[in-house]
């Protein structure tokens, strides 16, 4: 089956700090078949600062974007919406919830949107792309469509805390494997990580993980992490969160300050690995966004055929 176009959620990260998440994440789309199609006049999910005023408005938010992608999408079927934001993505699957119990908040959304001439039926769906590349687009086509394996690269794949939970939507919750799958199938080794769905702080900050909220807190979590996949030997740390991403790259020479530890660690969105893994030009995938990278030295080889460079 060819894969299909997909209407695209960015949220409002893709735009700043997740740049290089998007860049990667269209390219590789593309180079598999697929396609994502931002969705026109999306706006904020409410994931970030609505949930601890108004959680009934930041609902009202993300189901505005579920209307839109159905009002956009020009048949009566099912409409897979793809958020790329982890916060993003759990912030549309709660507002699904929400509406599906028709309870009083629903009957609330509904007037809402009617205000606003939009109907939310029922038939969009928030989806991740971990979710379509391993359960649509297919393991089997991915590793079909490598051309130069990341063999010998260890990785520590990084749910973090939002993407299997409270919403298991394609994954355990506790155990997920989705991204490991993903990184075996690009010629690279998953190595066992037990801190993979724990916080990175994120949520702690409110404001920046050094002049937040809680700092401190943030700090630690992150060193937690980070310690963690450096003991087990990964070489490079793949997130699929762009403010996980952020938290967990950015802030390292100060954590190693803080700590006494040297950390040096990368850490690159899993869509840069994959796309590396297609053949695809590190600047398509937003590789010179990173603060720190590198892998370890491979064989040049390819698996059938060339990359772009």
């Amino acid at each position: 089956m060819t894969p299909a176009r997909y209407p695209y959620y960015p949220g409002c990260s893709a735009k700043g700090v997740g740049r290089a998440y998007e860049e990667s994440l269209l390219a590789v789309f593309e180079r598999l078949g697929a396609g994502l199609d931002e969705l026109e006049d999306w706006n904020c999910c409410g994931a970030t600062a609505w949930p601890s005023v108004d959680e009934g408005q930041a609902n009202a938010l993300a189901a505005r974007n579920l209307a839109l992608a159905e009002d956009r999408a020009g048949d009566a079927g099912p409409v897979d919406l793809v958020a790329a934001c982890t916060g993003c993505y759990r912030a549309l699957v709660r507002a699904e919830h929400v509406l599906g119990e028709r309870g009083p908040d629903a009957v609330r959304i509904g007037g809402a949107l009617a205000a606003i001439g939009l109907d939310y039926e029922g038939r969009a769906r928030a989806r991740h792309p971990v979710d379509i590349l391993v359960n649509e687009i297919g393991l089997e086509t991915i590793e079909a469509a490598v051309t130069r394996p990341l063999v010998g690269v260890k990785v520590a794949s990084y749910y973090g805390c939002l993407l299997v939970r409270p919403f298991a939507t394609f994954d355990d919750q506790w155990d997920p494997t989705s991204m490991d799958r993903l990184v075996e199938a690009i010629g690279a080794e998953p190595v066992r990580w037990p801190l993979k769905t724990r916080c990175c702080g994120g949520s702690c900050y409110c404001g920046g993980p050094v002049i937040g909220v809680m700092p401190e807190a943030t700090m630690q979590l992150s060193y937690a992490l980070l310690r963690e996949a450096g003991k087990r030997g990964a070489d490079v740390v793949a997130t699929i969160c762009p403010l996980c991403q952020f938290n967990l790259e950015g802030f390292q020479d100060r954590m190693s300050r803080r700590f006494g530890q040297p950390l040096d660690l990368p850490v690159a969105f899993l869509s840069q690995l994959i796309g590396l893994a297609l053949g695809i030009d590190e600047r398509s995938l937003g590789i010179h966004r990173l603060l720190r990278w590198r892998l370890p030295e491979r064989e040049p080889a390819t698996v059938g055929g060339g990359g772009d460079g």
